[in-house]
């Protein structure tokens, strides 16, 4: 049981060498760490397998007190899984097999490095020993995933090592309204899309008068191609726990729940792991580290709703109810979960909180730009070289992401657009490349931060066909309460599927163009304010193909069946 910041301190520096080796401060001689990704990606490549013949190797060379197998989190290289991580030396081995796990062990007894496992440039076809020789890991600045592919997090020490909750120890020794001050001096801003003032949020709700007052950290991540918060989840539980319980003490709430979608079993095992460490360690129940400040978390897991990504609708599922979205205000400040002023921030937001704390409101706000403070973490998915995951300063562009980080377009293909925002967002072309990461920018170039996605298009794809298609979620998804978006959505589902078929006509286009703005404007939450991002977008800046389908008949990327036949020219 912790009871003390002196107790923290203590187990701190009891299992700091473990850490400091795998940071390249401290080197045990004679002895080794094997760090094996346990993330989603990485697991459904064969981690697990990877692992237990590990084990076996380690134990048939009696090599047992000399190597340690650890599972982390993801290390955000997914498309090169399953990862291994050989320290204190810092050996970063890819895509490697089961049948891989002797001759790694054997490197280990003889000091040898297995060369076919290093990871090859594609540009120079030179290895790499090391994450800081590579570029992708080389451009990044993890701040929210500071500890993934680092720790192990079903450990709870590991995580103290890493300086955990010693955030939570500081903020129990200052006043609540010096924590709400710094967070909002950092600049943070909530990462979950709409972008709000992290600290502006903790004010209103620790300046509502009804009690009790609650804390939500809201992990219903349903993005097509989003695993940002998965992967905090599944590799940094504590940090969103300790983040929790500091925004619970600065409001004054002494109830938290975390409502993340079933469909997450990795990140739900370790969350309830973590929670129940918590628990026998003192740091969250009744009177944490001896201070008088009590507060528990709960899980509630979501059905897989997308429309429950929206705060309103998230909180009535949490309360029992059916997931939908209510008007606003009152907003959950003032009014949130069974009434009650309610905190909700998402993973992302939540796992930098203690890193502000800790470091203070001015390191934070030194990255990014004016009006978006700190680092934003991104999925790369669809057609990049590089897919995975990636934490870089806001106001990096869409250029250093796709081709510097992400390594450009496979197969010599032409780059064609990049969604951000997932369903809610919009495509940006070519010329949109050099546009900044960050809320007033994209916002201005017709789409949106969202949680995180980016989902890149070469010239395969055909971008009405790509408007079809997040429509076609969108509207699935739509709980139906308001018309806007339970009968707009549809009708805009209906052009387009005219269109794409070979059947629409260019009076089609002025009204997809005019009830996507109605439905923009007169839908009740988010879900069918954002729906018609995609298609206003694509005619924005792709009109040229939608007139191709109405006009020709003609599909320029050959994706819309119907519409293959390339027309004559007179």
């Amino acid at each position: 049981m912790i009871t003390s910041a002196s107790d923290l301190l203590h187990i701190r520096q009891q299992h700091l060498p473990l850490i400091e080796a795998r940071l390249g401060r401290e080197e045990a001689a004679g002895e080794h760490q094997i760090l094996v990704c346990a993330g989603t990606g990485c697991s459904s490549s064969g981690s697990h397998g990877l692992r237990e013949e590990l084990k076996k190797q380690v134990e048939a060379h009696q090599l047992q007190e000399k190597v340690k197998i650890i599972k982390t989190g993801c290390f955000g290289f997914c498309k090169l899984g399953p990862i291994a991580v050989v320290y204190p030396e810092g050996i970063f081995y890819c895509r490697v097999r089961k049948e891989d796990a002797a001759d790694l062990v054997k490197g280990l007894a003889s000091g040898q490095v297995i060369t076919r496992l290093l990871y090859r440039d594609p540009a120079t076809g030179q290895h790499a020993r090391r994450m800081k020789e590579i570029h992708f890991f080389q451009a990044q600045h993890r701040i929210a995933l500071r500890n993934c592919g680092l720790i192990n997090p079903e450990d709870i020490n590991e995580y103290i090592a890493r300086d955990g909750y010693q955030a939570l120890a500081e903020a129990l020794s200052r006043q609540p309204e010096e924590i709400i001050a710094a967070i909002s001096a950092s600049g943070l801003r909530g990462r979950g899309g709409a972008g709000f003032p992290t600290g502006r949020k903790w004010e209103l709700t620790a300046a509502a008068p009804a009690r009790p007052r609650y804390v939500v950290c809201n992990a219903d991540e349903g993005d097509p191609g989003a695993f940002m918060d998965r992967s905090i989840l599944e590799g940094d539980p504590h940090s969103v726990l300790e983040g929790m319980a500091i925004a619970g003490y600065a409001t004054g709430a002494r109830q938290g729940y975390v409502y993340v979608r079933a469909e997450y079993p990795i990140a739900v095992d370790r969350l309830e792991r973590a929670i129940r460490q918590a628990r026998r360690a003192g740091l969250l129940g009744d009177n944490i580290l001896g201070t008088g400040f009590s507060f528990n978390i709960e899980i509630r897991l979501g059905a897989g709703a997308f429309v429950c990504g929206e705060e309103t609708a998230l909180l009535r599922s949490i309360e029992g109810r059916r997931g939908e979205p209510r008007p606003r205000p009152p907003y959950p400040a003032q009014a949130g979960l069974w009434g009650k002023p309610t905190v909700v921030n998402n993973v992302e937001t939540l796992a930098n909180v203690p890193v502000i704390i800790r470091k203070g409101a001015e390191w934070h706000a030194s990255f990014g730009t004016k009006g978006s403070k700190g680092t934003k973490v991104f999925s790369l998915a669809g057609s990049i070289n590089n897919t995975g995951l990636i934490e870089v300063p806001m106001g990096t562009t869409l250029r250093e992401i796709i081709f510097g980080i992400g390594g450009g377009i496979p197969g010599g293909k032409k780059f064609k657009a990049v969604q951000t925002g997932g369903p809610s967002g919009g495509c940006l072309p070519e010329e949109m490349l050099d546009t900044p990461v960050d809320y007033e920018a994209l916002t201005a170039a017709g789409s949106i931060m969202g949680s995180g996605g980016l989902i890149i298009m070469d010239e395969s794809d055909c971008m009405v066909d790509i408007a079809r298609f997040y429509l076609e979620f969108s509207q699935d998804e739509s709980c139906g309460r308001c018309t806007p978006c339970r009968v707009g959505t549809k009708r805009l589902l209906e052009i387009l599927k005219r269109i794409t078929s070979g059947e629409g006509t260019m009076d089609d286009l002025k009204l997809l163009e005019d009830l996507s703005h109605d439905v923009k404007e007169a839908s009740l939450c988010g879900l069918g304010q954002t729906a018609p991002n995609p298609i206003l977008s694509t005619l924005r800046y792709f009109r040229h193909e939608y007139e191709a389908h109405v006009r020709d008949k003609y599909c320029p990327a050959g994706v819309c069946r119907n519409l293959t036949r390339r027309p004559v020219l007179h």
